[in-house]
């Protein structure tokens, strides 16, 4: 295990309810009757990137308009000002990151181990979120950071999460990832990186099968969780936790593909072969 590569929105910080409110702000502005509740938001996720939700919402009310000429032109300008909201209220308010977040990763620039992002978030919510927690220069903390700049597809697809990966260098099974969603899981599994999963309020609901393991969150002193490891109990995860896991998915990862490759020679013992 090399390095740790952390989805942003849901997964650093509970921030789904701040884009919530950005929306509806935007709606307001923009005089759209328009009004997402958190019910109707949850369900949207599934849609990954802001103007592709908007774009989707508006298809299913009024798909003749959402299909017109003038349409990605509206939703670019509804996104502007959704973005806005968004910032001014995190860099306003704040956001606070989620237990363990900023715990793992001061362990793992201290141990030497890279930190990437990969969400696809814009950068400007980037941003507005990490330099409220590590400053003006918080990119210095990361080796690499994929954003909806550089990722050509949005999750579920695996694009940031191979863009991240060509800019440290490392084949997928030497990082281990961080996500919050059933999109986020599937984007890290096709780029073929174990997955560990902390469901936000908004996709507790989600199948996250395939997962290294499933947590409320990472834990902390002040915010602990219990978690059972080779027998032992564990009140937050660490680097020797997480070290572990990616140990035990390796190991399975090489008997499978040792059983893939056996089944595809020929066994001088059976005598029906």
């Amino acid at each position: 295990m090399q390095a740790l590569i952390f989805d942003v929105d849901g997964t650093l910080a509970d921030t789904e309810t701040a884009h919530l409110h950005a929306f509806n702000a935007a709606f307001g502005e923009a005089r759209l009757d328009w009004f997402w509740d958190e019910a109707l938001y949850a369900r949207l996720l599934k849609v990954a990137g802001g103007k592709e939700r908007v774009l989707h919402y508006w298809r299913t009310i009024e798909r003749e308009e959402a299909e017109g000429p003038r349409a990605r032109e509206a939703v670019d300008a509804l996104h502007a000002l959704k973005t806005r909201y968004y910032t001014e209220r995190v860099r306003e308010r704040g956001v606070p990151l989620r237990p363990g977040i900023a715990r793992l990763i001061d362990e793992a620039n201290e141990a030497g181990l890279r930190v990437a992002i990969a969400t696809t978030t814009t950068p400007a919510n980037l941003d507005a979120l990490l330099q409220a927690h590590f400053g003006a220069s918080w990119r210095h903390r990361f080796a690499a950071i994929g954003d909806a700049s550089t990722a050509a597809a949005k999750k579920p697809a695996p694009d940031v999460y191979r863009h991240v990966l060509e800019q440290l260098g490392l084949q997928p099974s030497a990082c281990l990832a961080f996500e919050d969603s059933r999109n986020g899981l599937l984007a890290a599994r096709a780029a073929r990186v174990p997955v560990v999963v902390t469901p936000s309020a908004f996709t507790t609901h989600e199948d996250f099968d395939g997962a290294l393991a499933v947590l409320p969150h990472l834990g902390d002193p002040h915010a602990p969780i219990l978690q059972m490891v080779r027998g032992e109990w564990h009140r937050w995860v660490d680097l020797t936790m997480l070290r572990q896991w990616h140990e035990d998915a390796t190991r399975r990862a090489d008997s499978a593909a040792r059983g893939a490759s056996n089944a595809d020679r020929p066994d001088a013992s059976a005598p029906w072969q």
